[in-house]
């Protein structure tokens, strides 16, 4: 019976997650789920952000369903963003992002591991200026790129390599001649190129003109898929609907709503679990329960959020029983 760890995390994903879990469990599946604690207030509270219990549980659990957590804006000794640390540790490196709706209908393949999210930063001159390094490997770029070539075939079989080698020209250079050598071993695929800034404001003109066929599989780095896809949910009905996956080589995963920890509305009962409720989706595709991971994706996007967690969540769950 494949074992769920369950990560509430901060602010709303207290309320979210429990919301997806309910539905899993509607579904009558053999799936066992424990809990773990992770995030800010956790940190504030025992010193760690991902205790060493929680990551043991994960460890020995077949997939993860991580809520929100919340990031301080400012440095804080000693904290270190969980959900940064997971992907690490399992070496998550495949972020999926699909964003369906408004006449696009596009899966972000973002690199995982590296890019400017590395944490190699540093300041000189005495504080008054600050450096990150920004990391590209052919080793990383290669297997992001077979990735996306794989799920590419599954769907539209078109693939658009994202990047901006016309100023980065050794990163993102680098990137993009690993990613059309990667590609030349899938002549199934039609393959085109794109600069990230191009690419953003044609997902913006797909939208406004009701096409969204300019793009099906998009492969990129990690700052520019982080972002793109955060567009691509804003264009697509918000962050609400925008689910994510986090996958390793041996088929681990994390699977969390893009949506931040929202502490503004946090105890309130109203946030909207559809996105927590989609990624609860991907994982059970993940844990090959295609079937029933379809019928949690098709009523979770023909539900709408009344404005009551609850009430969403079993709204669509009548949908599914």
């Amino acid at each position: 019976m494949p074992t769920i760890t369950v990560i509430n995390g901060d602010g709303i994903g207290a309320e979210v997650i429990p919301a997806a879990v309910q539905v899993l469990e509607a579904l009558n599946l053999p799936l066992s789920f424990q809990s773990a604690e992770a995030g800010f207030a956790t940190f504030e509270r025992v010193g760690e952000a991902l205790p060493r219990e929680t990551l043991a549980l994960c460890e020995a659990s077949d997939a993860i369903l991580f809520g929100a957590t919340q990031s301080p804006m400012s440095k804080v000794a000693g904290y270190q963003s969980p959900i940064l640390s997971l992907r690490r540790h399992f070496d998550l490196f495949c972020n999926l992002r699909p964003a369906q709706g408004n006449g696009l209908n596009v899966l972000i393949v973002r690199e995982n591991t590296e890019g400017l999210y590395s944490r190699r930063e540093r300041v000189e001159d005495g504080g008054s200026t600050a450096i990150a390094e920004r990391v590209i490997t052919a080793y990383a770029s290669e297997r992001i790129t077979r990735a996306a070539c794989e799920w590419a075939l599954k769907r539209r079989k078109k693939l658009t390599i994202i990047h901006k080698a016309n100023v980065l020209k050794e990163t993102c250079g680098l990137f993009r001649e690993r990613a059309f050598a990667v590609t030349a071993h899938y002549p199934e695929l039609i393959v085109e190129e794109g600069l990230v800034d191009s690419a953003a404001m044609h997902l913006a003109q797909d939208t406004l003109n009701s096409d969204g066929s300019r793009y099906d599989v998009i492969v990129t780095t990690n700052l520019f898929g982080d972002i793109l896809s955060d567009l691509a949910a804003g264009l697509t009905g918000g962050l609400g609907l925008a689910p994510s996956a986090n996958i390793g080589a041996n088929g681990h995963g994390v699977f969390e709503p893009v949506h931040g920890s929202a502490p503004d509305i946090a105890g309130q009962g109203i946030a909207d679990p559809r996105a927590a409720i989609l990624s609860a989706a991907m994982l059970l595709d993940n844990l090959s329960y295609g079937e029933q991971a379809g019928h949690m994706r098709e009523a979770a996007r023909n539900t709408t959020h009344t404005g009551s967690t609850q009430a969403t969540t079993e709204a669509i769950i009548e949908r599914i029983v």
